[in-house]
């Protein structure tokens, strides 16, 4: 403690997370986080877009909510209606999205009016290291379940459910992220979504459905949303800027009926989200958004063929994976001996940020030997040598054998 500063430790509430780190600044190779490719982010399209909606309107911004009410800037409410008609075959109106800070801030608001301490939710076993640890800290029991190559198990879901409801419980959600999923990149088909609606309505239990993904599909064509597949409601629909655009505008959105959306708004205590991103997006996107999201995945796909190229030369088939159908995320499995917790600290010191498995399941020791490599960001030397650097640092520490020569495609594995 400084000298002469004040104590605050006998002051902090109790059940306080462990404090933040000190930001040291990014790893030279860094494959963690959300982030997107620097090449790819429409800056010019972006300074334009602020320039012309400054100069049109930018006298609003002495106003809370740019006169456009509490939900969020109405021009990019209005852009999302007609995105999620066309792409994911949501009919919604501009009254029906709630724009917030990120998905998190989302995730946080269903949280908070859905759930209490002792409740349980369902989810996917692998999944979303930012709604597991929500989950922890509001003490909520999660029960992860199984995945496979299209994602969240019916087959185990309708298990668990039936299983709680042989225990009088009934799990408030059931939270998947069923068109490119995190961290396992599958999509959900058509006939499994019909499954799992059937399974929510009988058991009474509604759907939370995480969209983050679903703009970077390599083919551009995804299955319509579970919110558009329902025939009853009970879905709620979260989405995000932060994938398709920029993680550092901090815009997501809600989807769902006024009657929660409303209790919803009640929670969101910020006087509302940053009103000149909600006004730059909706001036960019309103022109660009169907030409630009193209040409980002095109160079995210060219950044995943070089990491699996990478991993297939310097680890042979000791890493595998299989080829996800978009996103920014590869989920890999190593040999049972690595320890992905020890490894991430062990490659820091070398330079290179991974994420290691646990962090991201509700079943530890499956994923004890799995982690989740974010390709985005790095440039393609950049991936090359942190790859590299990373077996290196695998056969040290693990004895993981050297690279196989000639090798053509790494073995695929269920990625759940």
């Amino acid at each position: 403690m400084t000298v002469g500063s004040f104590d605050f430790a006998p002051l902090l509430r109790p059940g306080l997370p462990p404090p933040a780190a000190k930001w040291t600044g990014l790893s030279r190779y860094s494959f963690i986080g959300g982030n997107n490719d620097a090449a790819q982010l429409p800056l010019e399209g972006l300074i334009a877009a602020a320039t012309t909606v400054l100069r049109r309107e930018g006298t609003t911004l002495a106003t809370y909510g740019l006169a456009s009410g509490p939900l969020g800037y109405r021009p990019l409410r209005e852009f999302l209606v007609g995105k999620l008609a066309r792409d994911a075959g949501i009919a919604c109106t501009a009254d029906e999205i709630l724009i917030t800070s990120g998905s998190l801030q989302a995730i946080d608001l269903v949280n908070g009016v859905l759930l209490a301490p002792g409740d349980t939710v369902l989810i996917e076993q692998e999944t979303y290291q930012g709604a597991l640890t929500r989950l922890a800290r509001l003490g909520v029991k999660a029960v992860g379940i199984p995945l496979d190559r299209e994602g969240l198990r019916t087959d185990a879901l309708s298990a668990a459910l039936d299983e709680l409801k042989a225990r009088n419980i009934r799990p408030k959600y059931i939270y998947t992220i069923p068109t490119v999923q995190n961290p396992t990149g599958t999509i959900m088909g058509e006939e499994r979504r019909r499954e799992l609606l059937g399974l929510a309505q009988a058991h009474g239990v509604p759907i939370f459905e995480d969209d983050c993904y679903a703009d970077l599909i390599w083919d551009g064509r995804r299955p319509p949303a579970l919110y558009t597949m329902s025939r009853h409601g009970g879905v709620i629909h979260i989405g995000s800027f932060s994938k398709s655009i920029a993680p550092a505008l901090r815009v997501g959105y809600i989807v769902a009926g006024w009657e929660i959306l409303a209790r919803m708004l009640a929670l969101k205590t910020d006087a509302g989200s940053g009103a000149l991103e909600q006004m730059v997006l909706a001036e960019f996107c309103t022109a660009h958004f169907s030409e630009h999201v193209p040409r980002l995945t095109r160079g995210l796909r060219a950044k995943l063929e070089t990491l699996m190229a990478s991993l297939a030369e310097q680890f042979g088939t000791t890493a595998e994976f299989d080829d996800p159908p978009g996103g920014i995320f590869l989920w890999i499995k190593l040999p049972d001996a690595v320890d992905t917790l020890k490894l991430s600290q062990a490659a820091l010191a070398a330079g290179v940020a991974i994420n290691p498995g646990p962090e991201w399941s509700t079943d530890k020791a499956y994923a004890k030997s799995r982690m989740r490599l974010c390709f985005a960001s790095p440039t393609a030397d950049e991936i090359r040598q942190g790859v590299g650097t990373l077996a290196e640092v695998c056969r040290r520490e693990f004895g993981v054998p050297t690279r196989i020569a000639n090798v053509e495609q790494c073995a695929g594995v269920a990625p759940g």
